[in-house]
């Protein structure tokens, strides 16, 4: 990193010799010529790697001088005292200020000013923003991270947005079609197909691969990723054998990426099922410190699959919900409602069921009316459905998202005084304006920071959605 353009310069206004004090807790800076002053205590939120953070340790005996602009720095200024950026914001370019943030080691700040998670509000979002791949490839999945960067798999490359969606950078990996992608860091993203041998760590701004992560299985031959999932400290690797006689989930060290342990390991004999469906979702369960997998399986009975929660440090299974009546085609978990809600494969119907009363034979709560028929064909069938802070996201089958939201209900249904499962209810929107509806077929769901993205079939973009009348900037 270049060293930056500040250097010190001695001033004989007489209006300035209590600022110049060593011992003042008051800080003058001049940039581009113009005197600003706060203290250091606001300086040093920039960070200690932070160029302002340096200043506001050094000695005031000389005024320090930084070669930028002026207008841009008392923006930066604003960010530091306030933590979010003054209305004035709104008549600069955002790419100017993301450069500044830059040069003044704060766009972590700008960052969480702009694209925090606790500023999505459900149910004002609107389609806002399409953004364009390069290439024919329709994207196959998307991986977002908490402040709103983007990684679209598109084929066999991987483009990505920053956290203001105004850059972009396209790598081309060794697979054909990608089928399962996770953000591991701002550099680093895990990738895997359903016929590509191994698990690779990628290093998104240079195209390198990092890491290649193999199971070991018993008939030696490849061994090909279902699904990828991470905790703050581990990750999570669904595996097949080439031969599909076998399966694992296999648990890595998130920073190294040496193996921790195995588990859910399943040699197939004969028409063992059960054992013959691979997991191809997975989702750490913080709050119950359970790793969620599940999987299903179409048949000549029907869709059969099984939903369960693995306690890693024992290897064995918490909970399990096995699907053979209206198995789902997708389901999620959703934490923070303390629930898991799915699709049924036949019905179409939205289900809930309470995380705390698994146990329960028949655990699923039907959310709303049954679908209708239309010309004998049920209308609405099919779709996506993924959760985010307290709602749930349901894509259908004309494209259009619903959101289900729970209803608080009296003042609890039982002797403690909580609500039980019969008390919760919930509600379901349809998502956007009236120009926001319908659609090509929803192939996945996606969240980071203050906004949704969707991918759909046979389209070359991805769509982006954010609250209405939010931010200084549309691409915000």
């Amino acid at each position: 990193m270049k060293s930056p353009p500040i250097s010190a310069s001695i001033s004989s206004s007489p209006i300035l010799p209590q600022l110049l004090n060593p011992e003042s807790n008051i800080v003058t800076v001049n940039v581009g010529g113009h005197l600003f002053q706060t203290t250091k205590q606001t300086l040093a939120i920039a960070g200690s790697s932070s160029l302002l953070s340096t200043i506001s340790d050094s000695s005031q005996s000389l005024v320090p001088f930084i070669d930028r602009d002026p207008d841009l720095f008392s923006l930066i200024l604003s960010l530091l005292r306030t933590g979010y950026l003054p209305s004035k914001a709104k008549a600069f370019d955002l790419q100017d200020l993301i450069s500044e943030s830059q040069f003044y080691g704060v766009e972590s700040l700008l960052i969480n000013s702009l694209s925090n998670p606790s500023q999505f509000e459900a149910f004002n979002l609107e389609k806002s923003l399409i953004l364009p791949l390069n290439g024919r490839d329709s994207p196959s999945t998307i991986a977002s991270t908490p402040f709103g960067s983007l990684h679209v798999a598109h084929g066999g490359k991987i483009t990505s947005f920053d956290w203001s969606l105004q850059r972009k950078t396209t790598i081309l990996t060794q697979f054909s079609v990608i089928d399962s992608l996770l953000a591991l860091s701002p550099s680093l993203a895990a990738a895997g197909a359903t016929d590509f041998s191994g698990l690779q760590i990628l290093n998104l701004q240079t195209g390198q691969v990092k890491s290649i992560l193999n199971w070991e299985n018993v008939t030696r031959s490849s061994s090909t990723v279902q699904a990828i999932g991470a905790s703050s400290e581990l990750l999570f690797t669904s595996f097949e054998s080439g031969r599909r006689n076998s399966n694992s989930i296999m648990i890595y060290d998130l920073q190294t990426f040496n193996p921790v342990t195995e588990i859910a390991h399943n040699e197939i004999y004969g028409a063992e099922i059960d054992s013959a469906i691979p997991a191809t979702m997975l989702k750490w369960v913080a709050g119950y410190n359970l790793l969620m997998a599940s999987g299903s399986h179409s048949g000549p009975s029907g869709v059969q699959g099984n939903i369960k929660f693995w306690d890693i440090r024992s290897g064995n299974i918490a909970w399990e919900v096995k699907e053979k009546v209206d198995c789902f085609s997708d389901m999620t978990v959703c934490e923070n409602l303390s629930a898991i809600f799915k699709i049924g494969v036949s019905s179409g119907e939205v289900y809930s069921a309470d995380l705390r009363k698994l146990g329960d034979e028949n655990p699923w709560i039907c959310l709303g009316d049954r679908m209708k028929v239309m010309n004998g064909k049920k209308v609405g069938v099919g779709g996506k459905i993924e959760s985010y802070g307290n709602q749930v996201f349901c894509s259908r089958e004309g494209g259009s998202i619903e959101l289900w939201s729970e209803v608080t209900v009296g003042n609890g249904g039982n002797k403690e005084g909580g609500l039980g499962l019969e008390e919760r209810v919930f509600r379901k929107n349809l998502m956007g304006r009236m120009k926001d509806l319908g659609g090509g077929k929803v192939m996945k769901l996606g969240f980071g920071g203050n906004k949704m993205f969707v991918i759909r079939k046979d389209e070359q973009c991805v769509e982006v959605w954010k609250s209405s009348g939010k931010g200084f900037w549309d691409a915000l």
